[in-house]
């Protein structure tokens, strides 16, 4: 049985500030896979779906980074075997593994700053899925007897700079016939008896080392000029509507970020544990969960969009990772507003400033010590990464910005950038140097609460508002919209707000009736309702892990803050019911439907529970009104009038854990 990921945000925070507080360690351990440049990579591999098995040699050239260098740390897979490593002159190497899927070769002589280099490691080992995965509970590589995967992200050949050292492969797979190879770049293929061989070469660098093994040929589906080929098992239905929605998002990317570096795309199915999706240079690994019957739009945008954002071009090291999660994050927002209108984006943006305020430390600029696919490390260096690239937009207008998203994987295309290069273009493309806004949003961390105090005068030619707007942040510095409010038509006027509190003076016409600091709520910031919101997203990511206790705190906080809150009741009554507290969890969901009811869906949900705590307790009586009261709230949302017609035909049962 795969083991349930367990993560304590409240301990890897904490874990976090004590890592800030080690200083050169810190860099020490973070640095060790900088050490070398990776250029090239020759894989020899074999795969044999009935032992699930793979064997291989990996052939890589590098140059030397660091001077007097007499051991090479590298990543691989903690399942494969290493038999052999010899050096450039054939020399036998000692090589020794670690607990963490280290991997650490041992040189005959000290090394040389820009000295070039060559490595052949021969390894080998069963690839089932079931073995300990580089990220713990997702599943990156899998050998079964009618297809496999493995992705760069399962460490199946010896990395160095993960996600980071960009490298060109060639890449030569023998597989039993009857199976096909999928991978990056240009294709071979040889048979030669019960064996075919395929070979791959790729001429830009990249991270062009994941592959998939399948059987069959592709569905082809061709729209708006992009042709998609779908390599799906279990979800073969879906290939038509998917590759109608990959061709209208690769066309309205492509308007946005300038030529794709592969015009067409293949889709691989993977398998449930598997991430939803994975990008790999022309190729996107889909998890058969997220391949539901109604086109999952976002995910596809998400990972269409890390073609430029994270192929084309990728961060130099981790901690500008927030460029490439935040763009493919803000792709998907992007979408929403060309496909559904500025509404869905603004409710969209909201959500995502939600998940970004959950996590306060590190700054974006350290994002590198989060720990990988953790809900820190998506929160901070994708949804805040998207709310920096939104703010941003804001601040330099549209016709800039777009500009910009052009412009920057256009000169870097094929390169590792940083947050300084994004930076100098930036400024570069505004006219205007923007590091106030980096050194606030990027290098710092916090979010402000503006607090607004205002004096309405009357003068000759109408009114006059003056006042001031504090925050608690002293190094704050950003442009930030009023709008006031009068009898006539309302008034916007954008001020400058530098350190903790800035005047400002606005006439009017109309007589003012209310004036508001960031109406639209374009800049990253809290109020009484956001912070109750946050609240209960942090309770949330602890339920997924199964932290109850934890979970019940912050929902709680939710409620210091606003005690009328139904969501947060209800949150909280979702966790007593899991704990079969069915007594405190009626409690509380009656209190959520006394409370605001916002999400309106709360009022059916609290209903269809009550009735089903009823049916557990032996009340049927009770449990039929609690059905027939959903039922006339008319909300379907996530199919509520289904779920409470089913229970009033036949009373709610509890599954076993087991089942």
């Amino acid at each position: 049985m795969r083991r349930k990921r367990k993560h304590n945000s409240v301990q890897f925070l904490a874990a976090v500030l004590a890592i800030a507080s080690a200083g050169p360690l810190v860099a020490q351990e973070r640095s060790r896979n900088a050490r070398i440049n990776i250029t090239h990579y020759q894989i020899d591999a074999e795969i044999n779906p009935r032992t699930q098995t793979l064997n291989a040699t990996a052939k890589l050239d590098y140059t030397v980074l660091d001077s007097d260098m007499s051991t090479i740390n590298f990543e691989l897979n903690g399942a494969l075997s290493l038999s052999k490593v010899v050096d450039g002159q054939g020399r036998d190497l000692s090589g020794s593994r670690s607990s963490d899927n280290g991997l650490l070769v041992s040189l005959p002589e000290p090394t040389k700053q820009g000295q070039a280099g060559s490595l052949t490691f021969t390894y080998g080992g069963r690839l089932t899925g079931n073995e300990d995965s580089p990220v713990f509970g997702i599943r990156f590589a899998a050998i079964h007897n009618d297809y496999a995967y493995l992705m760069y992200p399962s460490r199946w050949f010896p990395i160095q700079g993960y996600t980071t050292d960009r490298f060109n492969a060639d890449l030569r797979i023998t597989v039993p016939s009857g199976y096909s190879v999928i991978a990056s770049g240009d294709e071979k293929s040889d048979s030669s008896g019960d064996r075919i061989l395929y070979s791959f070469h790729t001429n830009q660098p990249s991270f062009p080392g994941s592959i998939a093994v399948v059987q069959g040929g592709p569905t082809q589906i061709q729209s708006a000029g992009i042709v998609t080929s779908f390599y799906l098992r279990t979800r073969k239905a879906v290939a038509p509507a998917y590759g109608n929605e990959i061709g209208k998002i690769a066309t309205f990317l492509t308007s946005i970020y300038g030529l794709a570096p592969q015009a067409n795309l293949t889709v691989v199915e993977t398998e449930d544990g598997a991430p939803n999706g994975y990008a790999a240079p022309g190729i996107l690994f889909l998890n058969p969960g997220a391949l539901t019957d109604r086109v999952n739009t976002r995910l596809l945008v998400n990972q269409i969009a890390r073609q430029w954002w994270g192929i084309l071009i990728s961060p130099s090291s981790r901690n500008h990772l927030w460029l490439t999660n935040g763009q493919a994050r803000y792709a998907e927002l992007l979408y929403i507003e060309h496909d559904e209108g500025p509404g869905a984006f603004t409710t969209a943006v909201k959500d995502t400033y939600i998940e970004a305020l959950t996590v306060e430390q590190p700054p974006l600029i350290q994002a590198g010590r989060l720990e990988d696919y953790s809900p820190e490390f998506w929160a901070e260096t994708a949804a805040k990464g998207a709310a920096v690239f939104n703010m941003l937009r804001t601040m330099i207008g549209d016709a800039n910005f777009f500009k910009l998203l052009k412009a920057f994987p256009d000169q870097y295309a094929w390169k590792a950038v940083s947050t300084a290069n994004f930076e100098d273009m930036t400024s570069q493309v505004y006219g205007q140097n923007v590091r106030y806004f980096f050194l606030q949003w990027i290098d710092s961390s916090g979010a402000p609460q503006f607090k607004l105090d205002y004096i309405v005068y009357r003068t000759q030619k109408g009114f006059r508002v003056v006042g001031k707007v504090n925050q608690d942040l002293d190094t704050f510095h950003m442009p930030v919209e009023l709008l006031i409010e009068t009898e006539g038509n309302p008034e916007r006027q954008r001020i400058d707000l530098v350190g903790s509190s800035t005047e400002f003076t606005i006439d009017t016409f109309g007589k003012p009736k209310d004036v508001k600091v960031d109406p639209d709520e374009k800049v990253l910031h809290y109020t009484d309702n956001i912070r109750v919101a946050v609240a209960i997203r942090r309770g949330e990511q602890f339920v997924e892990t199964g932290q109850y206790a934890e979970a019940l705190a912050e929902y709680q906080k939710a409620l210091q803050v606003h005690r009328n809150s139904s969501l947060a009741h209800f949150r909280i009554a979702e966790v007593f019911f899991k704990q079969n507290n069915f007594q405190s969890a009626a409690n509380e969901f009656r209190e959520a439907l006394n409370g605001d009811l916002d999400p309106k869906w709360i009022e059916v949900w609290a209903h269809i529970n009550l009735g089903k705590i009823f049916d557990m307790t032996g009340s049927r009586d009770r449990a039929v009104n609690e059905y027939n009261l959903a039922i006339r709230t008319h909300d379907n949302t996530a199919g509520a009038q289904a779920e409470a017609a089913k229970y009033l035909r036949k009373p709610y049962e509890q599954k076993s854990p087991d089942t």
